[in-house]
């Protein structure tokens, strides 16, 4: 499967198993699932076939871990991790943060930040990176990145819940103003 088909259907995925579901008619359990051949069936009739190769491929080939597959009696399942605009549980647990997490983000954001702090915005939590190379990746999908550091321990000794997604990312409802700092 060549790159930009990756991609494709990456994005694909993202739009309809993180905020569009309905556009192709899925509907997401409670948790985000959703049967793996009811997505490849809605996608086909939708004029985007997918195979269950090229599938298979984009879940275990994307580079950020998007998308877990669940392989059960009654058939296979798949979601995404986290980035969800639609109403889910994913089920993820209260857990201790490293004491420095990061967010990558652009210039012109930060009056905002340095006002209200991290948001989720039109998402369930504000996303993290457990190191600012990640973040750097992160903030650059926007532009010029700039990297924030986030004081994930003292957030989290002051009552802050944080949570980690299967591949990584940390997730917080939000990031008070006084917890971050320009990264270096």
């Amino acid at each position: 499967m060549d790159e930009r088909r990756t991609v494709k259907v990456s994005k694909y995925l993202s739009k309809h198993l993180r905020h569009q579901p309905e556009r192709i008619g899925l509907t997401l359990d409670e948790n985000g699932w959703v049967a793996v051949e009811e997505l490849l069936r809605a996608a086909a009739l939708h004029g985007s076939a997918i195979s269950r190769a090229e599938l298979d491929h984009v879940v275990a080939a994307n580079d950020k871990r998007r998308f877990t597959i669940c392989r059960g009696v009654e058939g296979d399942r798949i979601r995404a991790h986290q980035g969800h605009t639609v109403a889910v549980d994913l089920g993820l647990p209260p857990a201790e943060p490293p004491v420095y997490l990061y967010h990558g983000t652009v210039a012109r954001v930060m009056d905002a930040i340095r006002t209200e702090g991290l948001r989720p915005m039109a998402r369930h939590h504000v996303h993290l990176s457990p190191d600012g190379e990640t973040a750097t990746r992160v903030g650059a999908r926007r532009g010029r990145p700039l990297v924030l550091t986030v004081d994930a321990g003292a957030m989290h000794r002051a009552g802050h819940v944080f949570r980690v997604s299967a591949n990584g990312v940390w997730l917080a409802d939000a990031v008070p103003p006084r917890f971050l700092r320009p990264c270096g």
